[in-house]
């Protein structure tokens, strides 16, 4: 009987140690409970390693550097263990360390002897967090070739590289892995195919995905979807009546409906509706913000209300950032108020000191206004600041395979090939209507080979 009383309080006090660790609130709280774990010597325990691991590696409170000390002591780490740390990696909310993070998490993953398709799914969401599409679709083809069965969450962010990569034939592909492996088509993958399209530039493909789910079962989500590709595409009038349908459904619009309106309405020249949409934020309880200012600045820039754009900034309650006077930028330039222009220009320098491309938008100012000391000054100032020009890149895709040019990179196995043809189409242009951009672009001293504003 004394043996299994015992028994009974080593239970319960585990139980109760396993509870408060899952009620931790802060890194301090989850260390003095760790602690205890370790003088309890249940420091290889299972339940009690699995919960440390997951709210320093996972949670909002999380430290991921703690996380990995006590994965490092582990004698026999389990798969969910593993997957733990990589998904602490992959999910870094500090974005100036995304990249490093997801550095140790492709570490740790090689370490592994066993993934399984939380693995790869893990590492293949963080590679898409951080920007790395190309390295996530390397891995998802990697993952094919290794043989598990790709899941809902891997589907998702492979969509989600397609379209940032806008690579429509590799995502009609992974539409087509989807039904071929029996996968549901969930509420959040059809939302991603819907987004996957329409940012490729395949609109019909993306209303027909959006048209096969039930008006009862959508989202937020998926309006928002396919709201913004409709705007995106210019088609305006479309985007607003789909909102109106939205509305009808019974779906409460949220901070990127509205995005996504102010964007129709920029495309549109709509001034009138986008400053009801803004007006209306206020109305349902949400507050503007950047983005919602820099939507509002660009419709104004783009109808030609530069004046009203310009005040807008100034009376803002948030500091002006780069894209709101981007926006207006774009605007001065193009229907031609340099005044306003070099203003602008100025203050995105101000800003920005080390960014290449607030000089070169200067410069293309001074350009245009043949002012050509000043435009040759702003790439001295360049020079001075040590500020250099990032290579510009472009994707193409060829039969599903995604081809990569890097400005003047002579690495590319068909680059040969590729300046060949690049210089038989400069010469083509030159010989047409190029030759007054050539002499423009000569007399600002950016060379002849500079001519050509394309990646090669």
């Amino acid at each position: 009987m004394l043996g299994v009383s015992w028994s009974c309080k080593i239970t319960n006090l585990n139980q109760n140690l396993l509870s408060l660790i899952e009620k931790c609130k802060s890194m301090l709280e989850l260390k003095q409970l760790h602690a205890v774990v370790i003088s309890f010597g249940l420091s290889q325990d299972e339940p009690f390693i699995s919960k440390i691991l997951w709210f320093s590696a996972l949670s909002n409170s999380g430290d991921i550097n703690y996380s990995y000390r006590v994965f490092s002591q582990l004698s026999s780490p389990t798969i969910f263990n593993w997957n733990t740390i990589i998904r602490g990696y992959s999910n870094s909310k500090i974005p100036v360390n995304s990249l490093g993070e997801m550095v140790t998490a492709q570490k740790v993953f090689d370490s592994m002897l066993e993934k399984d398709v939380r693995s790869w799914s893990s590492l293949i969401n963080g590679y898409v967090k951080v920007g790395e599409y190309s390295e996530a679709m390397s891995i998802f083809e990697k993952m094919r070739a290794a043989g598990p069965e790709a899941n809902e969450v891997t589907m998702v962010s492979v969509s989600c590289a397609c379209a940032h990569l806008g690579a429509l034939e590799k995502g009609k592909m992974i539409h087509k892995h989807i039904v071929d492996c029996g996968l549901p088509l969930t509420l959040v993958l059809q939302t991603s195919l819907v987004d996957m399209y329409a940012k490729c530039g395949a609109i019909e493909e993306a209303l027909l995905v959006f048209r096969r789910v039930s008006k009862s079962q959508t989202d937020v989500l998926i309006w928002n979807a396919m709201i913004g590709g409709l705007a995106t595409h210019g088609l305006v009038e479309e985007s607003l009546k789909l909102f109106k349908e939205m509305q009808t459904v019974g779906i409460q619009p949220d901070e990127v409906t509205y995005l996504c309106l102010l964007a129709a309405c920029a495309h549109g020249g709509l001034v009138r509706e986008a400053w009801h949409f803004f007006e209306n934020l206020n109305k349902c309880g949400m507050t503007p913000t950047i983005e919602h200012y820099a939507c509002m600045v660009d419709v104004l820039a783009r109808a030609n209300q530069l004046t009203t754009a310009y005040q807008f900034i100034c009376r803002m309650p948030i500091e002006p950032t780069a894209a709101m006077l981007g926006a207006l930028l774009s605007g001065c330039i193009n229907h031609r108020n340099l005044a306003l222009a070099e203003t602008v220009g100025k203050k995105l320098i101000e800003l920005e000191p080390n960014h290449d491309g607030r000089y070169i938008g200067l410069s293309n100012v001074y350009a245009v206004d043949k002012r050509w000391d000043d435009a040759r000054s702003m790439r001295e100032a360049m020079d001075r600041r040590g500020v250099k020009k990032s290579p510009g890149f472009s994707f193409v895709e060829i039969s599903g395979v995604l081809h990569r040019f890097i400005a003047h990179d002579k690495a590319h196995p068909d680059s040969e090939e590729t300046y060949c043809m690049l210089n038989f189409v400069v010469r083509q242009m030159k010989c047409s209507w190029y030759k007054d951009k050539e002499k423009s672009l000569k007399d600002t001293s950016m060379g002849d080979d500079l001519l050509t504003w394309l990646s090669f």
